[in-house]
Order: C-alpha cells, then sequence, then structure tokens
C-alpha cells in the first residue's frame, strides 16, 4: 500500500525460541535458558551472555551443522542470549541448543516439545554429535527439574549411571530434528552392564614389613592419613598402591558422589569402574592449581578425582611447598573452595592421604650399607620443605626399614588384602553403628564421649604430650587413633595399650 507521504513500511518479522540447557559450576549444572532472536536487518550473528572462547567459536561449528543437516541458515540478524547473564558457560555443550533454537525460530522446527526437554551436545560439521563432560551430573538436574534431557550417545552411558534419569541419546542434529518435528523417536541408553568388580594390586605381594602392614590396616579401618619413611625400595609405594585393596566396598550413595567428580574431569568416567574406589598419584612437579582445583573455569584437582579414595604423594618434600599447604583446607573440611572475582566453585574432597618420603636427600641416612654422606644441615633443610602444621595434620607416620635380602628370600607371602579386609570392614562397621562416621572425622566432642581412655591410658596420654610438646590437634588424632585401634580388637574401652600404639604412630611428626 502506499501513502501521501510514500509506500508503508512494512513491520520487521520478529522471531524468538528458548531451549533449556545445562551449564557446570562445581559440582552443580544449573539451568541456562538459550533465547535465539531473529529479526530482520544485515545478516549476523551475535552470541551473549558471559561466554568464553569454546563457546564464541559454536557459531561456525553450529551454522555448517544446520547447513549440512539439509536446513537452512537463516539470512538474517540472530542474536542468541545464553541466560543468567552473570553465569559463565564454557565448552561446547551449547552447539546443540544454540542450532535447535535457531531452527525452531526460523520455523524450521516444531517447538510444540521442546519444553519438556533439555539439550546438550558438541556439534561436529557434519552435524554429528560429540560426547560432552559432566554428563551425569546433568542428567541428575535434568530428572529433578521434571525434563528428559537430550544428549550425544557416546555420554548416554555415563548419565545413565543415575538410576531416575530420565534420557533420550542421538547421534545427530538431524536425530533430533526427527524426532522433534515427529518424524521419529529417539531411544534412552540401555541400563548399563553391571560395573567390573574392583580389581586392585593385593597385600600378599609385599614380603616383610610387619610393622609397616599394621600401620595400613590402622590407617584403613579408621581412614587416617599415613606418612611412610624410608630408603628407596623398602615398598613404600607397594604399600601405598595395596590401601584401596583393603578399604571397605563402596556405598551407592560413594560410588555416585565419586561418578560425579570423574565426569567433570578431562578424560570423562568409565562407567566400568563405577565401584572401583580412586587412587591418584601425581608427580611431585604438579601445579597446586592440578592438585586442588583451579583454572579460569575450575575444574576439580587430585584431592578431589581423589574422593572417597587415596591420594598417594611419593617424594613428598620434592613438592612446592607452598603447593602441600593448601592441603590443610582439604584435610580438615573435607572440602575445596576456589574463589574467582566473580564466583565461588566447592569441589568435595574427602579423600585418605597417603604420602612417602626418603630419610635424606640421598635417600639411605640410616641404611645398614652406611653410604649415606649428608650433612645435618642438609637432611634438616630437606625434611624442612614439609611444614609443621600439615605433619601436625597426618594421623600416623611409620618407618619402613631396608630389610636384608636374604630376609626378604626367606620370607613367605604376606597375608592376602581379602584377609586384612575382613577385619578393617569390621572395624569400620562398629564405627558406622556408634557414630556413622570414620574415627578420622570425628569432632571434638563426640570424640570425648566414645574414645576417653582409662586413667592409666590419659596419664599415659598426658605424659606424652608433655615428652613431645604436642599440640591439641596431635591429642585428638592420639585419641582417633587409639579408637581405632581398639575397634580392631573389638574392645569398647580404650586401654593405654591402645594410647602407647597410638603415640608411636606421632612420634617424628
Amino acid at each position: 500500500g502506499t501513502s501521501r507521504s510514500g509506500p508503508l513500511l512494512r513491520r520487521p518479522a520478529v522471531s524468538l525460541a528458548r531451549i533449556t540447557s545445562r551449564a557446570l559450576a562445581g559440582t552443580d549444572a544449573p539451568e541456562v535458558t538459550v533465547e535465539v532472536h531473529l529479526a530482520n536487518g544485515l545478516p549476523s550473528l551475535t552470541l551473549v551472555g558471559l561466554p568464553d572462547t569454546e563457546v564464541k567459536e559454536s557459531r561456525e561449528r553450529v551454522r555448517a551443522a544446520i547447513q549440512l543437516a539439509g536446513f537452512e541458515f537463516p539470512n538474517r540478524r540472530v542474536t542468541i542470549n545464553l541466560a543468567p547473564a552473570d553465569l559463565p558457560k564454557d565448552s561446547g555443550r551449547f552447539d546443540l541448543p544454540i542450532a535447535l533454537g535457531i531452527l525452531a525460530a526460523s520455523g524450521q522446527l516444531s517447538a510444540q516439545h521442546l519444553a519438556r526437554h533439555e539439550f546438550v551436545g558438541e556439534l561436529a560439521l557434519n552435524g554429528e554429535l560429540r560426547p560432552i563432560r559432566g554428563a551425569l551430573l546433568m542428567a541428575m538436574a535434568a530428572t529433578r527439574a521434571g525434563r528428559t534431557l537430550v544428549l550425544p550417545r557416546a555420554s548416554a552411558g555415563e548419565a545413565a549411571l543415575w538410576p531416575q534419569a530420565s534420557l533420550a541419546q542421538a547421534d545427530s542434529l538431524q536425530a533430533v530434528c526427527a524426532m522433534l518435528n515427529g518424524h521419529a523417536r529417539l531411544d534412552a541408553p540401555e541400563p548399563p552392564a553391571p560395573a567390573l568388580a574392583p580389581d586392585y594390586p593385593d597385600l600378599s605381594d609385599l614380603k616383610g614389613q610387619l610393622a609397616a602392614r599394621r600401620a595400613l590396616e590402622i590407617a584403613a579401618a579408621g581412614r587416617h592419613s599415613l606418612l611412610l619413611s624410608g630408603p628407596p625400595g623398602t615398598g613404600k609405594s607397594m604399600l601405598a598402591t595395596r590401601l584401596p585393596g583393603i578399604l571397605p566396598a563402596m556405598s551407592e550413595a560413594e560410588a555416585l558422589d565419586v561418578a560425579s567428580v570423574r565426569s567433570l574431569a578431562t578424560g570423562g568416567l568409565d562407567p566400568t569402574q563405577f565401584w572401583t574406589r580412586p587412587y591418584r598419584a601425581p608427580h611431585h612437579s604438579a601445579s597446586a592449581a592440578a592438585l586442588v582445583g583451579g583454572g579460569g573455569q575450575p575444574r576439580p584437582g587430585e584431592v578431589s578425582l581423589a574422593l572417597h579414595g587415596v591420594l598417594f604423594l611419593d617424594e613428598l618434600p620434592e613438592f612446592e611447598r607452598k603447593t602441600l599447604d593448601m592441603l590443610r583446607e582439604p584435610l580438615e573440611t573435607g572440602r575445596v573452595t576456589i574463589s574467582r572475582a566473580a564466583r565461588q566453585v566447592d569441589f568435595p574432597a574427602r579423600f585418605q592421604l597417603v604420602a612417602a618420603m626418603n630419610p635424606c636427600p640421598c635417600g639411605y641416612h640410616g641404611h645398614p650399607s652406611g653410604r649415606c654422606r649428608c650433612t645435618p644441615e642438609q637432611i634438616s633443610r630437606y625434611r624442612g620443605k614439609i611444614s609443621g602444621p600439615l605433619l601436625d595434620r597426618i594421623d600416623m607416620r611409620v618407618e619402613v626399614p631396608s630389610l636384608p635380602a636374604q630376609d626378604l628370600l626367606r620370607a613367605a607371602p604376606g597375608e592376602p588384602s581379602a584377609r586384612v579386609r575382613e577385619r578393617v570392614e569390621a572395624a569400620f562397621a562398629i564405627q558406622l553403628a556408634r557414630q556413622g562416621v570414620a574415627n578420622a572425622l570425628l569432632d571434638g566432642a563426640t570424640l570425648d564421649d566414645i574414645a576417653r581412655p582409662d586413667a592409666e591410658g590419659s596419664a599415659l596420654a598426658a605424659q606424652a604430650i608433655e615428652r613431645f610438646h604436642l599440640s591439641g590437634r596431635a591429642y585428638h588424632r592420639i585419641l582417633r587413633l587409639a579408637r581405632t585401634i581398639a575397634d580392631l580388637e573389638a574392645s569398647a574401652a580404650v586401654n593405654a595399650r591402645h594410647i602407647a600404639e597410638a603415640i608411636q604412630y606421632r612420634r617424628g611428626l
């Protein structure tokens, strides 16, 4: 039509679509709404909502995937908003919801079923869906929200570990569009196959070292931290690798906690290892971020990946002192808080610490061969790399001496892990029935009630405090150790013999 002033301007066509997806923030998977707005104007694509580089690059992946999937990329002004705007967005998991939003806003995709689903997945240029991190956490969050999570087939097995999950798996963008347009259905992943029985190294491989084996059993029964000190080749690493094999089996809740953290790791989660306790042994060159977590978009570190398992730090004095001191918070609280300017992220970090060190820089101080030539000053400087506050938080220190070769040749195979684990499980069951947690986690008030020694034991503990100048924390750790030793004997009372053995493990700390 026309008017006296000229042709009437046509009202710009405006289209809007909303798709629900998930971000990752620590061990949470907050909801993200992907809003796609199409308007007339010069063709462009603008992405807002605090996206990082990986998310910004989705523009080119999505464009190619839409075109190669047989759809038309709109030749209009495209604005994509990832809400809430103050939540950082990372990784390529938003490729699929962005592509679906563009197709729905341009009328090429039915929006009828969008509200009942959540979508995550990285797109290849040909429209295929690639696996993502955090699928298990997203499945939990989507199920609680009452929606079905649509995700890549390669990640669906991991998400199916959550028994209540409502899932739909897809291989490509085309398959998801066919489902939403009513032309096909997406199948749910098969229930995960039974996980493999954990296969740990056996304690029978270690000959001799009866005192160290006894300490390892006590550490397993009460979930106590342990420092092994001795020359090279005496079996410190062998002891550490065999600790998971004598720990009680994980509960389903613990296994899901472990799987959730593993799901966030770069390597992803192997569902066949669902019941296997973590065993992490980072190299001494590991950075602080690698050990406790961090990064621009915070990821879990080794202390979190060792959740409900063992963190083994070999060559402990070779770690940076500042890095080691970062262990003090998680050892006390069982959590790691990573602070950034805009937000804080919490990761669980309830692990069992096992550390190993040599007695001196060359490793042979006190060795029968007499080959050590380290000066007292060198030895003091070497041991001083570990701070006093950190040592005070380690429950047990055990010397692992060098044994004569002839004794090792004559020694019979050690007691197998299965037999030791039976005693550990019996002691741990006593703890759960009595206070609901392992002895290592007892707080001060509860500790005084259930680990109070008899008169002779109290007198012995008082002498130890005065003689070895023990801190209050060290005294409480002696009580926890004594309580575990008593539990291994199924003793209701803590007596002087239990206190004496516990004090032995605190000497030198």
